[in-house]
């Protein structure tokens, strides 16, 4: 699954599952993922520590994780919206909180909400980290000057007209927001992948026009990106591909 294979790019570009700043040393910690999916940033985290930490996922929805027996014993699942507010039973009980990958969920207007709710979950003197693409850092890198890249960027054209959650502005704001929020210890970790890395990332990323072409309602645009994604496949093939930057930023709640 590709949502499997972006984590371990993503960790292995950025060299870490929780930022080294943030202190893990306590056996009995309290971790979430929100937005947990497939589950990966947990389950791969749970063998690099003890057993006695606690490891929630939030999500709307777990149809995209193994079964149940696969799961670690410390992992709990519980039913959490970012959009909607925080469960009385799910405030201030934990100490790390997780989230990455919602660049294209969550709307300009709804960012600074939305972090606030999600804050709520921290425990006082507790740390979030926040992991997204800048979908705005959009350009095509070629091996060379002479590659095909009209597909590719026919598809991006594509795209963010289908959809409007393509181009989020927020994402570079983040530090921003937690600034406003209150949050002490704001450290920002900016990368742009290596060429090897970013074509793989890349690849990932071509699952985004198949599922726009299923789910259109427009039968004209979801032709118009069928046609155009093998065409794109060739294009990357011949040496050209989507770069973005991603950022990873932290922060930690007041302790009073």
């Amino acid at each position: 699954m590709s949502i499997n294979l972006q984590h371990y790019l993503w960790t292995e570009l950025f060299g870490y599952h929780i930022h080294p700043s943030i202190p893990t040393n306590n056996p009995n910690l309290r971790i979430a993922d929100v937005g947990t999916g497939t589950g990966i940033w947990l389950t791969d985290l749970s063998r690099r520590l003890p057993s006695t930490v606690s490891l929630d996922g939030l999500d709307i929805s777990f149809s995209a994780l193994p079964p149940k027996e696969c799961l670690p014993s410390n992992l709990t699942l519980h039913s959490y919206d970012i959009l909607s507010e925080t469960p009385d039973h799910l405030r201030g009980v934990y100490d790390i909180i997780h989230v990455r990958n919602f660049s294209f969920v969550i709307k300009d207007l709804e960012a600074e909400r939305v972090i606030g709710n999600v804050l709520q979950l921290l425990k006082p003197g507790g740390y979030l980290q926040w992991a997204e693409v800048d979908a705005l850092s959009y350009r095509i890198e070629k091996t060379r000057p002479d590659c095909k890249d009209d597909a590719l960027k026919e598809l991006m054209r594509l795209g963010r007209g289908a959809d409007d959650r393509t181009t989020p502005h927020w994402v570079p704001e983040i530090p921003y927001f937690f600034q406003q929020a209150k949050l002490e210890e704001i450290k920002s970790d900016v990368k742009d992948a290596p060429p090897y890395m970013a074509v793989a990332k890349h690849e990932c990323n071509l699952i985004v026009p198949e599922m726009l072409a299923h789910t259109t309602q427009n039968s004209a645009l979801s032709e118009r990106f069928s046609r155009l994604i093998p065409e794109a496949v060739e294009e990357t093939h011949g040496g050209a591909y989507w770069a973005f930057t991603r950022l990873t930023v932290i922060g930690r709640k007041a302790s009073g």
